[in-house]
């Protein structure tokens, strides 16, 4: 009887789990402001529904105000928390600008776009000090900056009361330049009956800006690298020194920026404000799903952090209840921040 030989069976290609795609849910669940995202969500219904005041277009304008105080200084502190740095000098470093502004404009009786300018390369100053430092000592920022928070806000109390004899610098409302500068920093314009506030306007931009750096060009690379692993970006030639410092003075840069907000909106500016709002910033940097050791995070949801601070400060007063009760809501946000994040990730890698 004859036989035939029968073909070789050809075993299916094994699949390199390497190129296997990430189904849709877990790219969603893999993004750093999807948490956040989530917990904006939750929030604004919440107030949504407690808060009767909290539902007209007036009063959530008034929430985006708020959130762009808060979100003008998560982008760079988001920015400097993905490369691996934090700065606790940021809050007080607001006030050192703004006072600087003042206080040179009014004592030397110049126009106050002069102020302005000089507060400018001191804010920048700070931000290189710092940065550098961190760079050539390899202490780590969380000391270095710590240090520079005492430095500024000593600063700030004590040069105010020796040059003016009182707490606050005063008003410069009446110098040369304050018009066109306020048009500037603090001026506001109605859309549909509903008084929107520039800084708002600022604010998406500066997000929009930061977002672009991260996503689209090589120096948002060389950031992600860098808290990643320094020594790691360094051996294939990312200029970590630059980068480091760079981020730093940006963050110097938004401060000065915010500062001049604050100065133009009230005219005078108190010299111990600013204290606290440097964790504001980075548990709404955290919020918004920058990881604590680096290398991970988005523009994008570092201002969904910083919406759900802004709408759980207005909430609280929409609400009638005791804004004491913000400080709580800080720390009970990082601590679910933190822990949603967490699930988050672990789902996702559970999805892949």
């Amino acid at each position: 009887m004859a036989q035939t030989a029968e073909a070789p069976v050809t075993p299916p290609p094994m699949q390199d789990e390497r190129v296997g795609r990430k189904s849709g849910l877990a790219r969603m669940l893999a993004r750093p402001g999807t948490g956040a995202l989530a917990g904006a969500i939750v929030i604004y219904v919440f107030f949504f529904i407690i808060a009767t005041p909290f539902r007209y277009a007036s009063s959530f304008s008034s929430v985006l105000y708020v959130t762009s105080t808060y979100g003008l200084m998560v982008s760079p502190i988001a920015l400097l928390m993905i490369g691996g740095e934090f700065d606790l000098s940021a809050g007080v470093a607001v006030t050192s600008s703004a006072l600087m502004a003042s206080l040179f404009s009014y004592e030397f009786t110049t126009n106050v776009w002069v102020g302005v300018l000089i507060a400018l390369v001191m804010s920048l100053a700070v931000g290189f000090a710092n940065g550098w430092i961190v760079v050539k000592t390899r202490i780590p920022s969380f000391l270095v900056t710590l240090g520079t928070f005492f430095m500024l806000q000593g600063l700030n109390l004590a040069l105010t009361q020796t040059i003016t004899n009182q707490v606050a610098s005063p008003d410069i409302s009446t110098l040369q330049g304050f018009s066109s500068a306020q048009k500037v920093f603090a001026s506001s314009f109605t859309i549909g009956g509903v008084n929107i506030r520039i800084p708002i306007i600022y604010w998406i931009v500066f997000v929009l800006i930061a977002t672009w750096i991260l996503l689209r060009t090589r120096t948002g690379n060389w950031i992600f690298s860098v808290g990643g692993s320094a020594e790691s970006a360094r051996a294939v030639g990312v200029p970590v020194a630059r980068m480091k410092i760079g981020l730093f003075m940006a963050v110097g840069l938004m401060a000065w920026f915010t500062g001049m907000h604050t100065l133009f909106q009230f005219n005078t500016i108190q010299s111990g404000e600013g204290v606290g709002n440097e964790f504001v910033y980075i548990i709404a940097a955290v919020v918004g799903g920058c990881l604590l050791t680096g290398g991970y995070g988005s523009a994008v949801g570092a201002a969904v952090g910083a919406l759900i601070f802004g709408m759980v400060n207005q909430g609280i007063v929409y609400a009638g209840w005791d804004p004491d009760w913000f400080t709580f809501f800080v720390g009970l946000l990082l601590l679910g921040a933190i822990l949603l994040n967490t699930f988050i990730r672990r789902r996702a890698e559970a999805s892949i």
